[in-house]
């Protein structure tokens, strides 16, 4: 699902839509799967998290620091102040949880406190969830693991231009974004042709692009096949032969 939104925060009733949407057609062909939600603090909103807690899906999302969530955690930002002037580490982390409420929320919830201090000073990082574990565990492991999501998108906007949406109608523009969604895919497949030691099993999107798609070349037609020469100092030939042939008979 690609969905062009406004270049804005979204708000809570915007964010509780689009989940309804995603984990509804998840649903209808996996109903008792488990479905865990990660983001960062744009999608820590009450509304969000009452509908995932209405509807069995597990969530974590980051929560902006304020003066009562860092009275919360002024003792162990203090300790983890003396543990590395006393040399422990130059980068000293603690983790802690707690109950808090906002006030826009109708309930209290569980929070995760990471608190790093270093040379450059104390920097405490907060996240919410309705999942059961330890909050070294839930921080570094569950909510972090989303950096791997982010790369995804990453790839989506620069090695495919994806965020090129300059047309005066948002209709054109979310049918541009289909488009480019459907060259990720594209890639994403050519990428999973290649052998699983191969380089190219791990190459960047921009990178297969450069290398096997934009190529010069010479194609000719016959009745039966179509030909196509490569130049004799292409240095990937033996690698655009084995994905075209991998392609031509996919599993």
């Amino acid at each position: 699902m690609v969905i062009l939104q406004p270049g804005k925060t979204p708000e809570g009733s915007e964010v509780a839509l689009v989940l309804r949407h995603v984990v509804r057609a998840i649903r209808a062909s996996w109903p008792r799967v488990g479905i865990l939600v990660r983001g960062d603090s744009h999608y820590g909103r009450p509304e969000a998290m009452s509908w995932c807690e209405r509807n069995r899906v597990g969530y974590v999302f980051g929560l902006p620091g304020n003066a009562v969530l860092l009275t919360s955690v002024a003792g162990i930002a203090e300790e983890a102040a003396m543990a590395r002037v006393e040399g422990e580490t130059k980068k000293v982390r603690r983790y802690a949880e707690f109950a808090y409420a906002a006030r826009s929320w109708d309930a209290e919830r569980q929070v995760i406190a990471r608190v790093a201090v270093s040379e450059r000073g104390s920097d405490s990082r907060f996240i919410v969830t309705n999942l059961r574990g330890t909050p070294r565990w839930l921080y570094e492991n569950l909510y972090c693991a989303r950096g791997q999501a982010e790369n995804l998108i990453k790839a989506h906007k620069r090695h495919l231009a994806s965020d090129r949406t300059s047309c005066s109608k948002a209709t054109a523009n979310q049918f541009r974004l289909v488009l480019h969604t459907a060259a990720y895919w594209l890639l994403h497949t050519l990428r999973g042709l290649a052998p699983k030691a191969s380089f190219w099993r791990e190459a960047q999107f921009d990178t297969i692009r450069l290398a096997l798609i934009k190529v010069a070349g010479r194609i000719t037609e016959t009745v039966t096949r179509v030909k196509v020469a490569l130049s004799s100092s292409y240095p990937y030939r033996n690698s655009l032969a084995l994905l075209a042939a991998r392609a031509a008979r996919p599993p």
